[in-house]
């Protein structure tokens, strides 16, 4: 069995001021076995809205909880936003965490168990699979994302059924270990490929839930995001081949 003694949960946010305090919520009440305990680490990515102010007033209101907070002084992406707190992890293990409520915290247990069990290295969080709840939206969103995702298989070799999925958990100092560049959405297909090609790496993958968002309740994605994932799938395949 692996032992974990404390789990850290890396939050990028951007423009997320109405639903920031929600989340922070769920993720403050969610309690995980074998004490394991919480390090909350926010990155606010240059946000335009009150983000800011929505998270210095919930740590003033919430002072026992574990929480850090960094933020970009030039909008840099998603992707920046990670290599942020990854850096400033200090827990055995860390859980990417979206600000907004697609995601449900009280899944972490769930992640977390293959790693408990000492089966697993990373887990992803696959929407695709299982019987968990998952809101019907976008057709093409799904068949965008199941592309992506065989297109990733093709050249890592794995059999993942989200590639894209935001729940990913790492153990930190695997991932700490990955020279990671993609600033924006590219991040996932980018940590998929190179942590795919470590030597005895251990991927597992669990059914999660998904309560997705439409445009006008704040999702950001679009198509351009999908064509860079494209390209960060060709460009970090060809660079392996090399």
């Amino acid at each position: 069995m692996s032992i974990i003694t404390k789990l850290s949960i890396i939050i990028p946010a951007y423009n997320e001021g109405k639903t920031i305090h929600h989340i922070l919520d769920k993720v403050k009440n969610v309690n995980l076995s074998h004490n394991i305990k919480k390090e909350i680490i926010i990155v606010n990515d240059c946000s335009s809205d009150n983000t800011k102010e929505a998270i210095e007033a919930y740590i003033d209101k919430e002072p026992e909880v574990d929480i850090q907070y960094f933020e970009h002084k030039v909008n840099s992406g998603k992707g920046a936003a990670l290599h942020t707190g990854i850096s400033k992890a200090t827990g055995e293990y860390l859980v990417i965490q979206d600000a907004d409520l697609e995601y449900d915290p009280n899944e972490y247990e769930d992640l977390l168990k293959p790693i408990l069990l000492g089966f697993a290295d990373i887990v992803y969080g696959s929407r695709f699979m299982g019987s968990n709840p998952h809101r019907i939206l976008f057709f093409w969103h799904t068949i965008g994302n199941k592309f992506l995702t065989f297109l990733s298989n093709m050249f890592t070799n794995l059999n993942l059924t989200d590639m894209e999925t935001c729940y990913k958990v790492f153990k930190t100092e695997i991932i700490k270990g990955v020279n990671l560049k993609e600033k924006r959405f590219g991040f996932e297909p980018e940590v998929t490929a190179k942590v795919a090609r470590i030597s005895g790496i251990r991927i597992y993958e669990i059914g999660i839930s998904y309560y997705g968002r439409t445009y006008e309740e704040g999702k950001k994605i679009g198509w351009k995001d999908g064509f860079r994932a494209i390209y960060a799938i060709l460009k970090y395949a060809l660079f392996k081949s090399r």
